[in-house]
């Protein structure tokens, strides 16, 4: 199957996929976190939807990256993390309860954020003759299509039968990784020459931004008072970004294969220093910061 088939046929599938997982994890009860303990979620989303982006644009800046390739880091910023992030977080003993309210409200934001914020980033760095275009109402509605619709069917699937959503969870998160494992492989074996002079290119600007977004996240946290487990929460909810909706985006919306790449590039390599926070929380002697509270 060529590339493109593989961008527009089955990522929309496996993403569609991977949000219906999200969607029958969640309950009523995520949703009303955000009035019953604000503070969390409201730190979390500025900087998930603003902080984040803003270090991408320095990140950008400090590393001189190509318009496009800039771009695509940039798409990255705007897609807030997913149901990898609530995995890290239980591994990491940070707070569940914030990292999944998180991705609820993520889930409900970014498929009108994340196009709005990409035209803007397409039209400040003037890519769009080199791009097939990107009409932003149709691409609000696909992006809704494969991320929003399927989490409120899942929402409304578990509301009304709790104990089979509970027993589908692995075989849609199983469906959804081999689908998503497909669209990686096509745009590896796409860039496969060039996949070394990328990653000797970009990998220092992705790791960059992966650990400033990651210190940025306990930061805040550290800031507006949350306890350590929730710094650690907020270091992977501001660092750990959903690339696979930033791969819908940049593959089966804009068509790019340079944003694509970047886009790849960070979504493994920011794994780096997830793995190394886990690492750190499950020692037998932790730094404070780290500690269960």
């Amino acid at each position: 199957m060529e590339a493109s088939s593989l961008s527009q046929l089955v990522l929309p599938a496996a993403l569609f996929l991977m949000m219906l997982g999200i969607g029958i994890t969640l309950q009523g009860a995520d949703f009303k976190r955000v009035l019953i303990a604000p503070r969390g979620l409201l730190l979390g989303a500025l900087g998930q939807l603003l902080l984040l982006p803003l270090l991408g644009v320095l990140v950008c800046w400090l590393f001189a990256l190509p318009p496009l390739v800039a771009v695509g880091l940039m798409i990255v910023t705007f897609a807030p993390g997913g149901v990898t992030s609530n995995m890290i977080t239980l591994v990491s003993r940070g707070d569940i309860a914030l990292s999944v309210s998180l991705t609820a409200l993520s889930s409900l934001v970014a498929p009108f954020t994340l196009p709005l914020l990409t035209a803007l980033a397409l039209t400040q760095m003037d890519v769009d003759s080199q791009l097939n275009g990107f009409p932003l109402l149709p691409s609000i509605v696909k992006l809704a299509t494969v991320t929003l619709l399927p989490v409120l069917l899942g929402l409304a699937l578990r509301r009304r039968y709790p104990s089979a959503c509970r027993r589908l969870q692995p075989a849609v998160k199983a469906l959804a990784v081999v689908g998503f494992v497909i669209i990686v492989a096509g745009i590896v074996r796409a860039n496969w020459e060039r996949l070394p002079a990328l990653l000797e290119l970009y990998a220092p600007a992705v790791i960059t931004l992966a650990l400033a977004a990651m210190a940025l996240g306990a930061l805040l946290a550290r800031l507006g008072g949350l306890a350590a487990a929730g710094q650690r929460t907020l270091a992977i909810e501001v660092g750990i970004q959903n690339a696979g909706t930033a791969l819908m985006v940049s593959s089966s919306l804009l068509g790019s294969v340079e944003m694509s790449a970047i886009v790849l590039i960070y979504g493994v390599l920011m794994q780096i220093p997830a793995a190394f926070l886990m690492l750190l929380s499950n020692l037998p002697i932790r730094p404070r910061v780290w500690q269960t509270d």
